[in-house]
């Protein structure tokens, strides 16, 4: 299981992903760590079993115990605060971002990794799930610690991929099973 079977599994008409999956992971800014605990915890976001299936063993060669723990806590904690935050946006009533949110987010505090590594696996969660304030959240924190633009870019870059390679995947597969039964 591996991003080279990943790639083989796409369709003809998914070439660029095929190139582009690829890129992201051979070609990155990110430390090693950075690159798999993203490319991990996005792959958990995109929610795509085929996805995931052949890209976590291959991520987890890269990552130590507790960086794979953190990247999927990442994921765990942002899939909550992603739809908290971003429902909280969509309101027009700005009273809801006064209240007390009342849920629990230690994870964010102490996540047993490098904060910047933990921010950056975050932000790559929040940009497959499309929240706003938690991407300008993170892109702050990342910012206030002295990362470059290009690697919170790289980060996005990465989810942006695999989210697609999971959806393609995803729905080729269906496409397959409705075709089977016809």
């Amino acid at each position: 299981m591996s991003v080279a079977r990943l790639r083989e599994l796409l369709p003809d008409y998914a070439r660029d992903l095929r190139l582009n999956l690829g890129s992201v992971t051979s070609q990155s800014q990110l430390s090693p760590r950075q690159l798999w605990g993203s490319v991990l915890a996005a792959a958990i976001a995109s929610r795509g079993r085929t996805t995931l299936a052949e890209l976590e063993p291959e991520a987890v060669q890269h990552l130590d115990p507790a960086a794979a723990t953190a990247a999927r806590t990442a994921a765990a904690v942002m899939a909550m605060n992603n739809i908290y935050y971003r429902t909280l946006h969509l309101l027009e009533d700005p009273e809801y971002s006064r209240l007390r949110a009342g849920l629990r987010m230690n994870a964010l505090a102490n996540p047993g990794v490098d904060k910047v590594d933990f921010e950056l696996w975050s932000l790559a969660v929040s940009a497959v799930n499309g929240c706003g304030r938690c991407l300008t959240a993170h892109e702050h924190e990342l910012r206030e610690r002295g990362v470059a633009r290009e690697m919170i870019q790289e980060a996005i870059r990465v989810a942006a991929v695999v989210h697609a390679v999971a959806v393609t995947l995803e729905a080729a597969e269906t496409s397959a099973a409705i075709t089977s039964t016809i």
